[in-house]
């Protein structure tokens, strides 16, 4: 995440903290109505919200980087349009009031579904929603409800600290100040000696996630950032360099987890030490008729090579996703990362295999990360908490497993292929069009640029995310048109027309209809980072190999949402006139011994046609895991001779076999 260029950041996001106040703090902090800000009133001032940071600095004595660099790692300084986050947060300086925000059912729970993806074994189905849910405490902890101290502090009613920027950080400053004088600390003008209070801030109920917060929110200090905010609003935070959190306080505080420190507990942790980290382990358990759950133990890179990182979405609060991860009949990821604070829970160590992906080939060669939020609710926000914290765990996986971080080895949960015909119209869509790949990737140090000239034979898609902000529907109910919003993701055309029809998906609607502007409709997108092959270009478009068919999409010289790229590009071999395409690179049928039923290798319904060509990701040999039962003893690896290369098919990626295409540079 170094060295990122802070005007390039994105916008969507949120975090969640804050803790309750004595009534002495209060009594002391009290805010009369009459020294409030002003409504929004008319057209806003670019500088409004700026000024709303300098005014409200001063009223409550606050270091105003220190506000700054706060609302920063909650909301990017984003308003969200007054619309809470996942955790009931609001405004620039996520204030929480979360008691309508928790009841929702988390993304593995539809009936039906099949996280593992195996046919090798009796296909395991989880409980359907109602069963999942988790009912909320009577008392929920202080991180999310952080609004109603607020509106006691400054005496300002709730309602303007939901919809009023100026307000939220004025309520924001109150709680900083307030928890100050609670630790017994000096309203001081040097940011250094805040960092306690902005720990607090940050972790009411968790002293780890706290450390881990301030120490991003004094890395933004130190680094500076400048962006343009949702609501156009211009905000600065000067960089300050030599910037050092009060020693006695960090030490008071103590470091985030580390793999060190872990481990004397009995739970190995595998983190990088920069960020807050805890076990919360899933069950390896025996139950009912010799059934067992909820991931399978391996040794890799050992016995299999790790070669993605599959981003998830939770579709559900944090608690309830800690409670579903304890149930061994249910399903498993490797982690959880908590939007609020950007805290890792690490639930299935990487050497074993959890079933999180839906494609027991993907599952079993991936590490799976999900994200507290909902795809479809983009002003849920995926927090900037969440992504520097996932960024720090995703360089650390990469280097560990020797991971290229492009968006060949770092998928989304909806670039996962199917494993078969039947299985394509079930596969997940999360993180969906809201989430910032662009942000994400100059997070992890490798921001999407060209590289390469027209000539190149690649483009890696790469819109504005905040100025792109295409039509979807179905965020709420059916049919609805959802909240504009900025996206990660551009509409793919047959013709280069926005009238056009959109370009269809056999797959994902198998009875010939159309694809729709539907949030869960994967069918005519491609989205931020993803490679394609150039097929022609006609103005303002660009046409790219998708499918199996020429897709158009929009990208203006003057405003583009692609950059010209070059790499590798697999077409099919002269003599063969279409080349089938595999959800799964498994061996062929020869390499499998004696009591390893074989795994057939079938075709999706897509064709690459002579003269198609598709970015190429990897090549990899045929490989199976075979793990039927809970006795490890009979488990197998069957590894065979076929060649796969992935293939960036669609919006999901691909198998073809090597047999069939021809591999070159796409700028030959």
């Amino acid at each position: 995440m170094r060295g990122t260029a802070p005007e390039d950041e994105k916008r969507v996001h949120r975090p969640a903290l804050r803790r309750s106040t004595t009534a002495i703090a209060a009594a002391a902090l009290l805010l009369p109505l009459s020294g409030a800000p002003s409504a929004n009133a008319g057209q806003p001032r670019p500088d409004r919200l700026a000024r709303a940071f300098t005014d409200a600095a001063a009223r409550f004595h606050v270091p105003r980087s220190v506000l700054l660099g706060v609302s920063y790692l909650e909301s990017r300084w984003d308003e969200h349009g007054g619309a809470p986050s996942v955790t009931g947060g609001y405004g620039p300086m996520h204030l929480t009031d979360a008691r309508t925000a928790l009841a929702r059912v988390p993304e593995f729970s539809e009936p039906g579904q099949d996280a593992r993806g195996d046919g090798a074994r009796p296909r395991r189905q989880v409980a359907s929603g109602p069963a999942q849910r988790a009912a909320l405490p009577a008392q929920l902890p202080p991180r999310l409800r952080t609004l109603p101290t607020a509106a006691r502090l400054t005496g300002l009613p709730a309602a303007r600290l939901r919809t009023d920027p100026a307000a939220n950080v004025l309520g924001g400053a109150a709680l900083l100040a307030a928890e100050q004088r609670r630790l017994g600390l000096p309203a001081a003008a040097d940011p250094a000696q805040w960092f306690a209070a902005v720990a607090h801030y940050g972790g009411q109920d968790d002293t780890a996630g706290g450390r881990g917060f301030a120490d991003e929110v004094y890395a933004v200090m130190r680094q500076g950032q400048a962006r343009t905010t949702d609501a156009g609003q211009r905000v600065t935070l000067a960089a300050a360099p030599r910037l050092t959190p009060d020693a006695a306080q960090a030490k008071r505080l103590g470091r985030p987890a580390t793999k060190a420190s872990a481990a004397r507990t009995g739970h190995g942790l595998e983190c990088p030490w920069t960020v807050a980290c805890e076990s919360v382990p899933a069950p390896y358990e025996e139950y009912g008729d010799h059934d067992y759950g909820n991931h399978d133990k391996a040794n890799r890179p050992a016995d299999q090579k790790v070669d993605a990182i599959v981003i998830h979405d939770t579709e559900g609060s944090w608690e309830v996703t800690l409670k579903l991860i304890k149930d061994p009949k249910y399903v498993s990821w490797n982690y959880t990362i908590r939007s609020s604070d950007g805290l890792i829970a690490q639930h299935v160590p990487t050497k074993d295999v959890a079933w999180h992906a839906g494609n027991w080939y993907v599952n079993s060669h991936s590490i799976g990360v999900e994200h507290e939020g909902f795809l479809a609710a983009p002003d849920a926000w995926y927090t900037e908490a969440m992504y520097r914290s996932s960024a720090r765990l995703v360089k650390y996986l990469s280097r560990k497993y020797g991971l290229p971080l492009d968006r060949q080895h770092i998928l989304g949960h909806d670039n996962v292929p199917g494993t078969t015909p039947s299985t394509i119209p079930g596969m997940h869509t999360d993180p969906g069009p809201y989430w910032d790949w662009a942000h994400y990737f100059a997070l992890l140090g490798k921001p999407f640029h060209h590289t390469a000239g027209p000539s190149g034979g690649l483009v890696t898609i790469r819109p504005d995310y905040a100025g792109n902000q295409p039509r979807y529907t179905g965020c709420e109910k059916p049919g609805d048109v959802c909240a504009p919003h900025g996206s990660a993701a551009v509409r793919l055309y047959t013709a280069p027309s926005e009238t056009a029809p959109l370009v269809k998906d056999v797959g994902l609607h198998p009875d010939g209809s159309d694809s729709t502007d539907g949030v869960n409709d994967t069918g005519a997108r491609a989205t931020t980072g993803q490679q394609f092959a150039v097929a022609r270009r006609s103005g303002d478009w660009t046409a790219i190999w998708y499918l199996g068919q020429l897709a158009w999409f929009r990208n203006p010289h003057d405003a583009p949402t692609a950059v010209d790229a070059k790499g590798l590009i697999a077409t099919p071999k002269a003599d063969i006139a279409e080349v089938p395409v595999y959800g799964r690179a498994y061996p062929e049928k020869a390499a499998y011994p004696a009591g390893v039923p074989y795994q057939a290798v079938t075709p999706l319904p897509y064709k690459i046609g002579a003269g198609q060509k598709y970015a190429v990701g990897g090549r990899v040999t045929g490989e199976y895991f075979y793990a039927p039962t809970f006795d490890v003893s009979k488990h197998a690896i069957v590894r065979g001779k076929d060649v796969y290369y992935e293939i960036q098919l669609g919006h999901r990626v691909g198998y073809v076999r090597a047999a069939d295409v021809d591999v070159r540079p796409s700028d030959s």
